[in-house]
């Protein structure tokens, strides 16, 4: 099972846009776990992609609890990418720890984050 939570990507977003985010812990049965974020355009709801990842997870054997949401600004013409809002249904994510996970994968990218907006 570790090797399946280590195939897991810890960042899948769309290329560009403004959407909603989670930031979700996947775990393997009695294991430790990874934070990961998802976020797509999509969506109209934080719960979907939740749902969605939730599945592609499961046929791996992995289990997820969704830590919050919010939304991302993905700007890849300016390389920037801004963290913040919440979610309705799981509240808000720790933006530090998304921000974080979008960094080592967008190095060359301009990333912030706030804790208001909607």
């Amino acid at each position: 099972m570790a090797a399946a939570l280590s195939e897991v990507p810890d960042v899948e977003i769309d290329d560009g846009g403004v959407f909603k985010y989670v930031l979700v812990r996947v775990r393997a049965a009695g294991g430790p776990g990874k934070d990961v974020v998802r976020g797509h355009g999509w969506a109209e709801y934080h719960a979907d992609i939740l749902e969605r990842t939730a599945q592609e997870l499961a046929r791996r054997g992995l289990d997820c609890e969704c830590l919050g949401g919010g939304r991302l600004a993905h700007r890849p013409e300016e390389r920037k990418i801004h963290v913040y809002g919440y979610s309705v249904g799981f509240g808000r994510a720790d933006h530090s720890v998304t921000t974080e996970k979008l960094k080592a994968k967008y190095p060359d990218y301009e990333i912030t984050w706030a804790d208001e907006g909607y």
